[in-house]
């Protein structure tokens, strides 16, 4: 049973990772363990013990055909106050979820994308890894019902695109693949650096810049990416529309031979 005084509770004092579960296997399991036990490190939290983590994984997940795993992991019980416990004693938690429905038509026709007016924050100490702070997000998610939309894009302080609320952006320029400058804020997904060492392999130009509006609007075609969607082009933004040219279909491709795409029928 939780404590009603762990700081994961009080103070979002912990870290996070959402797996996709396919054959009742945790995918890209030693690239979700090498960023959590780095936002450990940065948090000053004693990293889990990954060999038990996987077995409670691997049990949890084994009558699992297509799932998600999330693992959470919080400094545990203390007093009031910011200041760390003399002991510290991290909570581990792990969870298993239904594989979300997405439409096929999403990796086909492409989504649609809006841009949040909610800003991110700019902490270098804390950018890239998946701390329990996600108020920023849940704030800008709730910023539209509308269900034509499927994801929205926030902005720094200085009007820069950063990421989409639950995934990384990257934009196609003429042959080349470029994708935000995380070094002020934003998460590092695992598939963001998946697609990364996949353009490298097909020897697509990338780089990795500041993007404002009307660099996106310029660009001839975008998608986004997260562990669980995979890769989804996006069709439009506003009144600006793509289409997902070669870069992006190649790299679909694949990702669907490597199973790190699951279409769901």
């Amino acid at each position: 049973m939780l404590s009603a005084s762990d700081r994961g509770l009080h103070y979002g004092d912990g870290l996070f990772e959402t797996i996709a579960v396919i054959d009742g296997k945790p995918r890209q399991w030693r690239a979700h363990m090498a960023r959590l036990s780095g936002g450990c490190e940065a948090l000053q939290l004693p990293s889990p013990d990954c060999e038990l983590l996987r077995q409670e994984a691997q049990q949890l997940c084994m009558d699992n055909p297509q799932a998600v795993l999330k693992i959470i992991i919080t400094r545990g019980s203390g007093g009031r106050g910011y200041r760390f416990p003399a002991e510290i004693k991290p909570t581990r938690i792990l969870s298993i979820h239904p594989w979300p429905d997405y439409p096929i038509a999403y990796y086909k026709q492409g989504i649609v994308l809006t841009i949040c007016n909610t800003r991110l924050g700019s902490n270098p100490a804390l950018t890239g890894i998946k701390h329990l702070n996600r108020l920023e997000q849940v704030l800008a998610r709730n910023e539209w019902q509308n269900s034509e939309i499927q994801e929205g894009l926030m902005l720094d302080q200085q009007n820069n695109v950063i990421e989409g609320t639950m995934s990384n952006l990257f934009i196609v320029e003429d042959d080349t693949l470029v994708t935000a400058d995380l070094s002020q804020c934003g998460i590092k997904g695992i598939m963001r650096a998946t697609v990364l060492a996949l353009a490298q392999q097909l020897s697509i130009p990338i780089l990795i810049e500041r993007i404002d509006i009307n660099r996106l609007r310029a660009a001839s075609a975008c998608f986004v990416t997260n562990s669980l969607i995979g890769l989804w082009p996006v069709q439009r933004l506003d009144d600006i529309n793509y289409s997902q040219g070669k870069i992006t279909q190649d790299l679909i491709k694949l990702l669907c031979e490597q199973r790190l795409i699951a279409i769901s029928n």
